[in-house]
Protein backbone atom coordinates (compact mmCIF):
# COMPACT_ATOMS: atom_id res chain seq x y z
CA UNK A 1 0.00 0.00 0.00
CA UNK A 2 2.78 2.38 0.97
CA UNK A 3 4.74 1.49 -2.16
CA UNK A 4 1.75 2.19 -4.40
CA UNK A 5 1.35 5.60 -2.76
CA UNK A 6 5.01 6.39 -3.44
CA UNK A 7 4.65 5.32 -7.08
CA UNK A 8 1.53 7.46 -7.47
CA UNK A 9 3.30 10.42 -5.86
CA UNK A 10 6.29 10.10 -8.20
CA UNK A 11 4.00 9.82 -11.22
CA UNK A 12 2.15 12.97 -10.21
CA UNK A 13 5.41 14.81 -9.60
CA UNK A 14 6.70 13.65 -12.98
CA UNK A 15 3.58 14.91 -14.76
CA UNK A 16 3.84 18.24 -12.95
CA UNK A 17 7.50 18.52 -13.97
CA UNK A 18 6.61 17.81 -17.61
CA UNK A 19 3.89 20.46 -17.53
CA UNK A 20 6.42 22.92 -16.13
CA UNK A 21 9.13 22.07 -18.67
CA UNK A 22 6.84 22.03 -21.73
CA UNK A 23 6.78 25.84 -22.29
CA UNK A 24 10.58 25.87 -22.27
CA UNK A 25 10.62 22.97 -24.72
CA UNK A 26 8.21 24.80 -27.02
CA UNK A 27 10.29 27.99 -26.78
CA UNK A 28 13.56 26.22 -27.63
CA UNK A 29 12.05 24.23 -30.48
CA UNK A 30 10.53 27.37 -31.95
CA UNK A 31 13.77 29.33 -31.52
CA UNK A 32 15.80 26.81 -33.54
CA UNK A 33 13.11 25.73 -36.00
CA UNK A 34 13.51 26.61 -39.68
CA UNK A 35 9.79 27.03 -40.37
CA UNK A 36 7.29 28.80 -38.09
CA UNK A 37 6.30 26.56 -35.19
CA UNK A 38 3.01 24.76 -35.84
CA UNK A 39 3.57 21.26 -34.47
CA UNK A 40 5.12 20.76 -31.05
CA UNK A 41 4.75 17.02 -30.70
CA UNK A 42 8.02 16.17 -32.43
CA UNK A 43 11.22 16.16 -30.41
CA UNK A 44 13.14 17.38 -33.47
CA UNK A 45 11.10 19.33 -36.05
CA UNK A 46 10.84 17.79 -39.51
CA UNK A 47 12.02 21.05 -41.08
CA UNK A 48 15.34 20.85 -39.23
CA UNK A 49 17.11 23.19 -36.85
CA UNK A 50 18.86 26.45 -37.63
CA UNK A 51 20.56 29.43 -36.03
CA UNK A 52 19.06 31.85 -38.52
CA UNK A 53 16.46 33.06 -36.03
CA UNK A 54 19.23 34.22 -33.69
CA UNK A 55 21.17 35.73 -36.58
CA UNK A 56 18.08 37.58 -37.77
CA UNK A 57 17.35 39.11 -34.39
CA UNK A 58 21.04 40.00 -33.94
CA UNK A 59 20.98 41.81 -37.29
CA UNK A 60 18.07 43.98 -36.14
CA UNK A 61 19.29 44.72 -32.60
CA UNK A 62 22.70 44.67 -30.91
CA UNK A 63 22.20 41.42 -29.02
CA UNK A 64 25.58 41.42 -27.25
CA UNK A 65 25.36 45.11 -26.37
CA UNK A 66 21.83 44.67 -25.03
CA UNK A 67 22.98 41.75 -22.89
CA UNK A 68 25.79 43.89 -21.47
CA UNK A 69 23.32 46.67 -20.67
CA UNK A 70 21.06 44.16 -18.94
CA UNK A 71 24.02 42.83 -16.95
CA UNK A 72 25.03 46.34 -15.81
CA UNK A 73 21.47 47.18 -14.82
CA UNK A 74 20.83 43.88 -13.05
CA UNK A 75 24.17 43.66 -11.22
CA UNK A 76 23.79 47.25 -10.00
CA UNK A 77 20.33 46.47 -8.64
CA UNK A 78 21.55 43.22 -7.07
CA UNK A 79 24.43 44.90 -5.26
CA UNK A 80 22.16 47.59 -3.84
CA UNK A 81 19.38 45.19 -2.90
CA UNK A 82 21.66 42.72 -1.12
CA UNK A 83 23.69 45.41 0.67
CA UNK A 84 20.80 47.53 1.92
CA UNK A 85 18.60 44.48 2.47
CA UNK A 86 21.18 42.87 4.75
CA UNK A 87 21.78 46.04 6.74
CA UNK A 88 18.11 46.96 7.11
CA UNK A 89 17.03 43.37 7.78
CA UNK A 90 19.66 42.93 10.48
CA UNK A 91 18.84 46.29 12.08
CA UNK A 92 15.08 45.64 12.26
CA UNK A 93 15.62 42.10 13.54
CA UNK A 94 18.50 42.36 16.01
CA UNK A 95 19.05 45.98 17.03
CA UNK A 96 16.95 47.58 19.74
CA UNK A 97 16.02 51.17 18.95
CA UNK A 98 12.99 53.41 19.39
CA UNK A 99 10.58 53.19 16.49
CA UNK A 100 11.72 49.79 15.24
CA UNK A 101 8.13 48.53 15.02
CA UNK A 102 7.06 51.66 13.16
CA UNK A 103 9.87 51.22 10.65
CA UNK A 104 8.80 47.65 10.02
CA UNK A 105 5.16 48.70 9.62
CA UNK A 106 6.15 51.40 7.12
CA UNK A 107 8.15 48.80 5.20
CA UNK A 108 5.08 46.59 4.92
CA UNK A 109 3.00 49.56 3.77
CA UNK A 110 5.54 50.33 1.04
CA UNK A 111 5.14 46.78 -0.26
CA UNK A 112 1.44 47.48 -0.83
CA UNK A 113 2.15 50.38 -3.21
CA UNK A 114 2.55 49.21 -6.85
CA UNK A 115 5.72 50.50 -8.48
CA UNK A 116 3.69 51.66 -11.49
CA UNK A 117 2.07 54.36 -9.32
CA UNK A 118 5.50 55.82 -8.56
CA UNK A 119 6.93 55.70 -12.06
CA UNK A 120 5.78 59.17 -13.20
CA UNK A 121 7.02 61.10 -10.11
CA UNK A 122 10.25 59.07 -10.10
CA UNK A 123 10.77 59.79 -13.78
CA UNK A 124 10.27 63.54 -13.26
CA UNK A 125 12.52 63.53 -10.18
CA UNK A 126 15.40 61.64 -11.81
CA UNK A 127 15.33 63.22 -15.25
CA UNK A 128 14.38 66.85 -14.53
CA UNK A 129 15.64 67.37 -10.99
CA UNK A 130 18.78 65.23 -10.96
CA UNK A 131 19.45 65.04 -14.71
CA UNK A 132 19.90 61.25 -14.68
CA UNK A 133 18.08 60.55 -17.93
CA UNK A 134 19.98 58.37 -20.41
CA UNK A 135 22.24 57.04 -17.63
CA UNK A 136 22.67 53.64 -16.01
CA UNK A 137 22.41 55.28 -12.59
CA UNK A 138 18.97 56.61 -13.47
CA UNK A 139 17.82 53.08 -14.28
CA UNK A 140 19.35 51.53 -11.15
CA UNK A 141 18.49 54.03 -8.39
CA UNK A 142 14.73 53.29 -8.03
CA UNK A 143 15.47 49.58 -7.45
CA UNK A 144 18.42 49.87 -5.06
CA UNK A 145 16.28 49.19 -1.98
CA UNK A 146 13.80 46.33 -2.13
CA UNK A 147 11.45 45.97 0.82
CA UNK A 148 10.85 42.32 -0.06
CA UNK A 149 14.56 41.62 0.40
CA UNK A 150 14.53 43.46 3.73
CA UNK A 151 11.57 41.38 4.88
CA UNK A 152 13.21 38.08 3.84
CA UNK A 153 16.48 38.89 5.62
CA UNK A 154 14.65 40.12 8.72
CA UNK A 155 12.66 36.91 9.06
CA UNK A 156 15.79 34.77 8.72
CA UNK A 157 17.74 36.87 11.21
CA UNK A 158 14.90 36.53 13.72
CA UNK A 159 15.28 32.74 13.59
CA UNK A 160 18.90 32.84 14.75
CA UNK A 161 19.53 32.16 18.46
CA UNK A 162 20.10 35.31 20.48
CA UNK A 163 22.97 33.61 22.31
CA UNK A 164 25.08 33.70 19.14
CA UNK A 165 24.89 37.49 19.04
CA UNK A 166 25.46 37.84 22.76
CA UNK A 167 28.59 35.69 22.52
CA UNK A 168 29.91 37.77 19.63
CA UNK A 169 29.32 41.02 21.53
CA UNK A 170 31.04 39.61 24.64
CA UNK A 171 34.05 38.82 22.45
CA UNK A 172 34.16 42.47 21.42
CA UNK A 173 32.78 42.12 17.91
CA UNK A 174 31.10 45.17 16.41
CA UNK A 175 27.63 44.92 14.90
CA UNK A 176 29.05 44.87 11.36
CA UNK A 177 31.53 42.16 12.36
CA UNK A 178 28.71 40.16 13.95
CA UNK A 179 26.60 40.53 10.84
CA UNK A 180 29.44 39.49 8.51
CA UNK A 181 31.03 36.68 10.53
CA UNK A 182 28.13 35.25 12.56
CA UNK A 183 24.80 36.00 10.95
CA UNK A 184 25.54 36.04 7.22
CA UNK A 185 26.96 32.48 6.98
CA UNK A 186 23.79 31.16 8.65
CA UNK A 187 21.32 32.87 6.31
CA UNK A 188 22.69 31.58 3.01
CA UNK A 189 19.25 30.32 1.86
CA UNK A 190 17.86 33.84 2.37
CA UNK A 191 20.76 35.34 0.41
CA UNK A 192 20.20 32.95 -2.49
CA UNK A 193 16.45 33.61 -2.42
CA UNK A 194 16.98 37.37 -2.53
CA UNK A 195 19.47 37.09 -5.40
CA UNK A 196 17.10 34.98 -7.49
CA UNK A 197 14.00 37.04 -6.74
CA UNK A 198 15.84 40.30 -7.37
CA UNK A 199 17.57 39.07 -10.53
CA UNK A 200 14.33 38.15 -12.28
CA UNK A 201 12.82 41.61 -11.77
CA UNK A 202 15.43 43.94 -13.34
CA UNK A 203 16.50 41.34 -15.91
CA UNK A 204 12.96 41.26 -17.34
CA UNK A 205 12.15 44.93 -16.68
CA UNK A 206 11.50 46.94 -19.82
CA UNK A 207 9.06 49.74 -18.94
CA UNK A 208 11.26 51.75 -16.56
CA UNK A 209 14.49 51.57 -18.65
CA UNK A 210 12.42 52.50 -21.72
CA UNK A 211 11.24 55.66 -19.92
CA UNK A 212 14.71 56.64 -18.71
CA UNK A 213 16.58 56.22 -22.01
CA UNK A 214 15.60 56.25 -25.65
CA UNK A 215 19.15 55.59 -26.80
CA UNK A 216 19.36 52.18 -28.44
CA UNK A 217 22.95 51.76 -27.24
CA UNK A 218 21.88 51.86 -23.58
CA UNK A 219 18.69 49.82 -23.68
CA UNK A 220 18.65 46.46 -21.83
CA UNK A 221 17.74 43.30 -23.71
CA UNK A 222 14.10 43.29 -22.55
CA UNK A 223 13.58 46.80 -23.97
CA UNK A 224 15.36 45.97 -27.22
CA UNK A 225 13.28 42.81 -27.64
CA UNK A 226 10.04 44.67 -26.90
CA UNK A 227 10.89 47.25 -29.55
CA UNK A 228 11.86 44.50 -31.98
CA UNK A 229 8.66 42.52 -31.44
CA UNK A 230 6.43 45.58 -31.79
CA UNK A 231 8.13 47.01 -34.87
CA UNK A 232 10.21 44.72 -37.09
CA UNK A 233 9.57 41.13 -35.99
CA UNK A 234 6.88 40.55 -38.61
CA UNK A 235 9.34 41.35 -41.40
CA UNK A 236 11.67 38.52 -40.37
CA UNK A 237 11.92 35.30 -42.37
CA UNK A 238 10.46 33.38 -39.43
CA UNK A 239 8.74 35.96 -37.16
CA UNK A 240 7.69 33.42 -34.55
CA UNK A 241 11.14 31.85 -34.48
CA UNK A 242 12.83 35.24 -34.08
CA UNK A 243 10.55 36.18 -31.19
CA UNK A 244 11.13 32.83 -29.46
CA UNK A 245 14.88 33.15 -30.06
CA UNK A 246 14.84 36.48 -28.23
CA UNK A 247 12.78 34.95 -25.42
CA UNK A 248 15.30 32.10 -25.15
CA UNK A 249 18.20 34.51 -24.83
CA UNK A 250 16.32 36.44 -22.15
CA UNK A 251 15.35 33.31 -20.20
CA UNK A 252 18.69 31.49 -20.43
CA UNK A 253 20.57 33.42 -17.66
CA UNK A 254 17.65 33.00 -15.24
CA UNK A 255 17.52 29.25 -15.80
CA UNK A 256 21.30 28.93 -15.41
CA UNK A 257 21.27 30.98 -12.21
CA UNK A 258 18.51 28.83 -10.74
CA UNK A 259 20.33 25.60 -11.66
CA UNK A 260 23.53 26.87 -10.02
CA UNK A 261 21.88 28.06 -6.82
CA UNK A 262 19.07 25.56 -6.31
CA UNK A 263 21.28 23.29 -4.17
CA UNK A 264 21.56 26.07 -1.60
CA UNK A 265 17.81 26.05 -0.93
CA UNK A 266 18.26 24.03 2.23
CA UNK A 267 17.54 24.78 5.84
CA UNK A 268 20.55 25.97 7.83
CA UNK A 269 21.24 24.38 11.22
CA UNK A 270 21.04 27.66 13.08
CA UNK A 271 21.52 26.03 16.47
CA UNK A 272 24.81 24.35 15.64
CA UNK A 273 26.82 27.16 17.21
CA UNK A 274 24.97 27.06 20.53
CA UNK A 275 26.20 25.02 23.46
CA UNK A 276 23.98 22.68 25.37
Amino acid sequence: MRRSKNVLLHVMLGLAALAFVFPFYFMLIGAFQTEPTTEVGELVPSGGLTLENFSDINSRIDLVGSLINSAIFTIGVLLGTVTFGLLAGYATARLRFRGRGAVFAMMLLVQMVPFQLLMVPLYVLLTRTYGLGDTYLGMILPFLINTTAVFIFRQFFLQLPETLFEAARLDGASELRTLWSVALPLVRPALVTVILVTFIGPWNEFLWPFLITKEAGMQPLAVALANYISSVAQSATNPTGAILAGASVLAFPVVVLFCLFQRYFTSTDVASGVKG
